[in-house]
């Protein structure tokens, strides 16, 4: 799997900036430390995600700004693993998908499953085309190897948002027979 995700790249710098705007402002100060640039970085982003969904309508607004969040959430991971690093990473398909599964588990848990369908999210690669949605709309970046088959089939919903919250050990039913017993066991001691 190739790169994805360079906000590094000059065509990435909105999304470097917009990406460090994406938490409160006690975590992370505006690139100038003004409120204006904050402002304007966070109304480029919500325009320019209102001209996405006018064009590709099959995802909410709120996936996008998931994905965001989950980006920031996987650099930061990327970088406590890498301790030392300073700018942000480079980010593959395989990564991303990895962050966003932690990110979205974290963020609402047992209900992950069904706050992605309304969403329209239902694989891993509907992430993928939200991906290149903002690619094609200059919010991120990408090198020449990455493609939207980095995120096919890494993990099913199911599998990542479900099974998580299942029953370790399956509950096993009492026979009627055995129900029938106890109850006649019941009446004959009375």
């Amino acid at each position: 799997m190739g790169n994805l995700l360079d906000p590094n790249a000059a065509s990435g710098r909105l999304w470097h900036q917009t990406l460090s705007v994406s938490t409160s402002a006690a975590d992370r100060p505006s690139p100038r430390g003004d409120t204006l640039t904050t402002c304007m970085q966070t109304l480029d982003f919500d325009q320019t995600v209102e001209s996405i969904i006018e064009h590709d309508s099959r995802y909410a607004a709120e996936s996008y700004y998931f994905l965001r969040d989950a980006l920031d959430y996987t650099q930061r991971q990327i970088k406590k693993r890498q301790s030392g690093a300073h700018q942000p990473q480079h980010v593959s398909g395989s990564q991303l998908l990895e962050g966003i599964r932690d990110h979205a588990l974290t963020e609402f848990g047992p209900m992950t499953h069904t706050v992605l369908s309304e969403w329209g999210l239902s694989c891993c690669e509907d992430f993928g085309e939200i991906v290149f949605n903002m690619v094609e709309h200059k919010l991120l970046s990408k090198t020449e190897e990455d493609s939207r088959e980095d995120f096919k089939s890494i993990f099913t919903f199911e599998e990542a948002f479900t099974k998580p919250f299942m029953p370790k050990i399956a509950l096993t039913r009492k026979s009627p027979q055995t129900r029938v017993s106890v109850k006649s066991k019941r009446k004959t001691k009375g």
